[in-house]
């Protein structure tokens, strides 16, 4: 997606993709992970989501990724937090108790700005993107986190019925993209209760993303 498309959904308020509560296959399923207290998690895409805050509360520290400065400021008025803001090559740096965030494109944030990430939680960023430019962002991904392990979230639906996004990721897909580097576990697939948007049939799933040794 083009980058115009994003910034315009905020700018209208058009954010239907926002949760307004923590997701709940986070809570059940983060610790598929087996991170201590402290790790570092990383969110690409993160939006204003609650699930930081839920993340911050177990004791994670957190980074994120955002093009949307007003969804970054959001996040920090949410949180009740004033942040420190630095400009970066390309980006802004906002950073506050236990959290940074990255506004700018993804593409831009190296591992050297990014820093050590123990783990990374993708809710809303490989859904978000088309089949076009979902390789590029895997394997970026992978390049500025070493590898991290993942709790990744996808959906699988008749793509011909709706525009994304959400887009439709199949489970090939996800192995096509992934299990070089990590072993991959199917944690849950599960209808999405009254369909993706209250209209279409999906099936959510669940994945741990293990990195190999």
């Amino acid at each position: 997606m083009e980058a115009d498309f994003w910034l315009q959904r905020w700018r209208n308020n058009e954010i239907g993709f926002h949760a307004s509560e923590v997701n709940p296959m986070l809570v059940e399923y983060f610790q598929a992970l087996s991170l201590g207290e402290g790790s570092r998690v990383f969110v690409p895409l993160c939006g204003k989501t609650l699930d930081i805050t839920w993340l911050l509360s177990k004791g994670y520290r957190v980074a994120g990724a955002e093009l949307s400065k007003q969804a970054v400021e959001q996040l920090f008025i949410g949180l009740g937090v004033e942040p420190a803001i630095l400009k970066l090559d390309g980006l802004e740096h906002y950073r506050a108790n236990n959290i940074d965030v990255f506004v700018g494109d993804i593409f831009d944030l190296s591992s050297q700005v990014l820093g050590p990430v123990d783990a990374i939680y993708d809710r809303a960023a490989l859904v978000a993107l088309p089949t076009a430019m979902r390789k590029r962002y895997a394997a970026h991904l992978m390049a500025i986190t070493n590898n991290a392990s993942q709790l990744l979230i996808s959906y699988e639906y008749d793509q011909r019925l709706m525009e994304g996004p959400p887009f439709s990721v199949s489970n090939d897909a996800v192995k096509q993209l992934y299990s070089d580097n990590y072993q991959l576990n199917l944690l849950k697939s599960d209808d999405v209760a009254g369909g993706l948007k209250g209209q279409y049939a999906a099936v959510e799933n669940v994945w741990s993303l293990i990195k190999l040794m």
